[in-house]
């Protein structure tokens, strides 16, 4: 069966809860309870980040296993958590940026598309690749200056520490400032949206074909198991073979989903937020020297170990968005349910 015709039989099959869109949300219940959630998962997740961050700035091959081991030995699991306050100070409103600009792109560009006669499939997936896009590129105005600090501190004790010492978030803020000015907080900000920017298109877009697909599994899968069982009768709930999915079903769909964009997104962004880490955290002679370029960091991590040093980190990177893509969708929708100012959208 083709995917289209997949499609077309699962929409028939499988019966969904209405999506909730911008409108329909309680705004300050969808930030409060949006900040707690995905300050949870920040901190879970953490130290994943700071494994893939001391192998990219690594000047030789070291594995992920040997880092963990050696950060564990040397720093405790404190050096884990290098630059939580910092970058969870910054979590919150780039978060708040980030999902204003998604919800409100997603909702008009998509109503947009749809009224121009684009069919709905499709308009889905334009409409979660613009509001992907704008979300990255807004919060990246908030977080690179976090990204900056906090990557900092999280190499601080390795071999490949910067020259410069930091006390703390403040400490490094304050640094940063004196030695290269607000310029210096923004280093990687043009990398950071080329990275970031595709990356959240690619994955919002994938995430919305992925479920279409998945969906699509599972309604051929039911109207095949009813047929060969002779049962035409559908869940007894009058609406012939329609499949109604309970609550723990969408959520495992939607993060499965999540994991396989994420996953195709670490992969194709990886070399550029290896060449963005380095930018950050790799700076000029205390006299003020500018910090490398981006030719030259290119040209340095292919002399240190070809065009595979690219892909340093590519494992915890993978894990890490693979993991946070599932947590994250999975945390927003259930913050988007939770948040609807009319229960009975959920039904």
């Amino acid at each position: 069966m083709s995917l289209s015709a997949a499609e077309e039989e699962s929409a028939q099959e499988v019966h969904l809860p209405a999506d909730i869109d911008w409108e329909m949300l309680d705004k300050s219940k969808f930030f409060f309870l949006g900040a707690a959630l995905f300050s949870g998962v920040s901190a879970a997740l953490y130290p994943v980040v700071v494994l893939k961050t001391r192998q990219q700035v690594a000047q030789s091959q070291v594995s992920c296993i040997r880092t963990a081991i050696s950060i564990m030995s040397l720093e405790g699991i404190r050096g884990l958590y290098r630059g939580f306050g910092t970058s969870l100070m910054g979590t919150i409103p780039a978060r708040a940026l980030y999902m204003t600009a998604l919800e409100v792109t997603k909702s008009n560009v998509g109503t947009g598309i749809v009224k121009l006669g684009v069919p709905e499939p499709t308009a889905a997936a334009v409409a979660n690749a613009a509001a992907g896009l704008s979300a990255a590129m807004a919060a990246q105005l908030v977080w690179t200056p976090i990204d900056v600090v906090s990557q900092r501190l999280m190499v601080q004790g390795s071999n490949a520490s910067t020259a410069c010492k930091y006390l703390g978030g403040i400490d490094a803020f304050g640094k940063i400032i004196r030695t290269d000015g607000l310029r210096g907080l923004y280093r990687g900000f043009g990398i950071s949206i080329l990275t970031y920017a595709p990356s959240n298109a690619v994955w919002w877009a994938s995430y919305s074909v992925a479920q279409r697909v998945v969906w699509g599994g599972i309604g051929c899968y039911f109207c095949k198991k009813d047929d060969e069982n002779g049962e035409h009768g559908g869940n007894g709930n009058g609406n012939g073979n329609a499949l109604r999915p309970d609550s723990k079903t969408i959520m495992a769909v939607q993060g499965f989903s999540a994991a396989m964009a994420g996953g195709v997104s670490a992969l194709i962004t990886m070399p550029l937020d290896t060449i963005k880490t380095r930018l950050q955290v790799l700076e000029g002679d205390e006299n003020g020297r500018r910090g490398p370029t981006i030719g030259q960091t290119v040209r340095t991590l292919v002399r240190e170990g070809g065009w595979s040093a690219c892909y340093r980190g590519l494992g915890p990177r993978w894990a890490s968005m693979s993991l946070s893509a599932t947590t994250m969708i999975t945390t927003y929708e259930f913050l988007k349910r939770l948040s609807a100012k009319n229960q009975e959208v959920l039904t």
